[in-house]
């Protein structure tokens, strides 16, 4: 359940111009996730927006936070391992909110 989104438009795309989205951030906790994307225009390379989000990990069924299960958490870890070179935490609204 994301819980608070920061959102930046830098320039303007039109209709029918191509993008790539980019994940420039990934981080987690034992009940949150953190990350931050980018919208690159193909063509032109300028960045047109960034987008921080943090979710809760939350059981519907209960409707209540709760930690994420193991096989979660290795699948986050792997990931991160594998990509984290290519991470930026710069100018991240809510890193501070992830207890480590």
């Amino acid at each position: 359940m994301a819980v608070e989104s920061h959102i930046t438009y830098n320039q303007e795309v039109k209709e029918n111009d191509k993008v790539d989205i980019n994940l420039t951030y990934c981080a987690y906790d034992k009940k949150r996730l953190l990350y931050k994307l980018e919208m690159i225009h193909k063509e032109k390379k300028y960045l047109a927006a960034t987008m921080e989000t943090l979710v809760l990990y939350v059981d519907l069924d209960k409707k209540k936070v709760i930690e994420f299960e193991d096989d979660k958490v290795e699948i986050m870890q792997q990931f991160i391992k594998e990509n984290k070179n290519n991470f930026n935490s710069e100018n991240l609204k809510f890193l501070e909110k992830l207890k480590k």
